[in-house]
């Protein structure tokens, strides 16, 4: 599915990702956790397209993406939920969830999928005629992955879903990412947060620094006492 070999990034002269090496495979949901400033968003902006690389490859089904632009790579599949929700503040919340169709495939399936992110999210059926700035903070969360969902992702991609929000809120968008796995799209997911992203992923990676540090199943990454003590706070 998703490959990423020896990837390299800078902004300007600072270098933020160094070697990174990394894989998501067909129906897999992946974590990548690590501390503020270690580089998750910037592999996420890596393989949307939306920074250069430096170094490395990216390869998406087997081909090279490294070179397309970013609304070709959301065409093969691959869709982000950004950081901060970035909903649409003045259109509605139907209109909202439209943008995310815009492709030819996708909108052969609108009605359908439509259908299914009412199902997930009933409260933004209750609030489609809503502007996107009176949604609260987790029902912009929801908006945000229902316009991911539009566009039928293969991979979707998801930066910090939990920050800012309610716990309430953030069980309820855990499951729906839990139902989502479910229906086999695979699911890289960006967390600070380690208990809520291994409640999904079943396999990780631990950024520190812009370098993997740690992989491993989710099993053996909660056992490992680096993990324990660094992002779990339990001291040996």
């Amino acid at each position: 599915m998703l490959r990423i070999c020896d990837l390299s990034v800078s902004y300007d002269v600072v270098e933020v990702l160094r070697g990174v090496s990394m894989e998501v495979k067909a129906k897999e949901c992946v974590a990548l956790v690590g501390a503020n400033g270690s580089g998750k968003s910037t592999i996420l902006k890596a393989v949307s397209g939306l920074i250069k690389k430096t170094k490395g490859s990216i390869s998406f089904e087997e081909g090279e993406i490294s070179h397309l632009e970013a609304y070709k790579r959301v065409d093969l599949g691959i869709v982000q939920v950004p950081e901060g929700r970035r909903v649409f503040p003045e259109m509605s919340v139907l209109d909202n969830l439209l943008v995310g169709a815009y492709n030819k495939k996708a909108r052969k399936k609108t009605k359908e999928n439509l259908d299914f992110v009412f199902q997930l999210f009933p409260r933004l059926f209750e609030r489609k005629h809503q502007v996107g700035n009176t949604l609260s903070g987790g029902e912009q969360q929801m908006l945000a992955i229902g316009r991911a969902l539009l566009e039928e992702p293969k991979l979707l991609m998801l930066d910090e879903p939990s920050l800012g929000l309610a716990p309430v809120i953030v069980d309820e968008v855990y499951q729906t990412l839990g139902t989502i796995y479910e229906r086999g799209v695979s699911i890289l997911l960006v967390e600070e947060n380690i208990y809520r992203a291994f409640s999904v992923a079943t396999r990780g990676y631990v950024l520190e620094n812009g370098n993997i540090v740690l992989s491993g199943s989710r099993t053996d990454l909660l056992s490992t006492p680096f993990v324990k003590e660094s992002y779990m706070g339990i001291k040996k």
